[in-house]
């Protein structure tokens, strides 16, 4: 395939597929997410898994969650609701310690989730209305720091339409694009190129449908009939990126719930994301998928391998 998909790469001068063979330097992966929980509901076992390979990951945070919803009923007492952010925070913790990755906050405000018709104007001061360049100079400042071959993210309708996902999206493509260019954002560090972006695919219409036949066929009760009604009903206002990636992780799904667990205000034990026996996932639906959206090295589609193409071409 070509070197640039999906658009416009971003300044790169082939520095990176320059380097002397022979060294240690490990691969690579940041995952940029817009919530705490965000990067254990969307590809956590992924991450798990090149965890495990000994690739170094690193989840960017954008904001503190502070204006997220207690969606577990054992959590929603006073004292919680009083230090959201701090609980939230302390939750980040420990999810990143059960997934074994790196951790950064960005340090912005959550939007919340404007619901309403009209909507409400989103909150003054939160990440949503931040600049572009003031909301990616501190992602430009990770990327540089870290320095990954490889960074996750979520479509240009943000998975759904939260304000700080698309916010998300939007910072994500601009420091993928910007990071490599000695021009842009001075004074964030030396310069460098990621070599592949990508968005998270979690929750597309096949495999909802693949988890929602495994469970009739074992005679359970299925929690994605409302999901694939919305699907129908939504149409073509769904993003409707194409798979090109599966990552092998059924392994590692037993630590992507432990993590999202760790996110209690957030995610209820007897909940919808643990109606699935893992078993049933494991045999239905054994993969994490991703659309890669900009690649600056030659691969060959669909990938079973986030680095695919980086392996082979970039001497580590």
């Amino acid at each position: 395939m070509s070197e640039v998909i999906d658009g416009t790469s971003g300044v790169f001068d082939g520095a990176a597929l320059e380097r002397p063979c022979g060294g240690d330097e490990p691969l690579r992966l940041m995952a940029v997410h817009a919530h705490p929980d965000d990067e254990s509901s969307k590809g956590a076992a992924t991450m798990a898994r090149y965890v495990a390979d000994g690739v170094e990951v690193l989840v960017v945070t954008c904001t503190g969650g502070e204006r997220g919803d207690i969606l577990n009923p054992a959590m929603d007492r006073p004292e919680v609701k009083a230090d959201i952010g701090k609980v939230r925070e302390a939750e980040m913790a420990r999810a990143r310690e059960i997934l074994g990755v790196g951790q950064r906050w960005l340090g912005f405000v959550d939007s919340g989730f404007p619901e309403g018709d009209p909507l409400p104007p989103l909150p003054e001061g939160c990440f949503a209305l931040e600049p572009l360049e003031t909301a990616t100079e501190p992602l430009v400042r990770a990327v540089r720091e870290f320095r990954p071959h490889v960074m996750l993210t979520y479509d240009e309708k943000g998975g759904y339409p939260h304000p700080d996902h698309v916010k998300c999206h939007e910072v994500s493509v601009e420091a993928f694009e910007a990071a490599g260019d000695p021009e842009r954002y001075p004074g964030t560090g030396d310069p460098w190129q990621p070599l592949k972006l990508y968005y998270h695919m979690t929750f597309s219409k096949e495999r909802i449908l693949a988890l929602h036949s495994a469970m009739e066929k074992a005679g359970l009760e299925s929690p994605y009939g409302d999901w694939l009604k919305r699907f129908e009903e939504e149409g073509d206002a769904r993003a409707k990126w194409e798979v090109t990636t599966r990552v092998p992780c059924a392994d590692h799904f037993e630590t992507r719930d432990q993590a999202l667990l760790a996110h209690a205000t957030q995610i209820d034990p007897n909940g919808f994301w643990f109606v699935v026996p893992l078993d049933v996932q494991r045999e239905a639906w054994p993969t994490e998928d991703y659309h890669l959206a900009r690649s600056l090295v030659d691969t060959e589609l669909p990938e079973d391998d986030l680095f695919a193409g980086i392996r082979e071409k970039v001497c580590l």
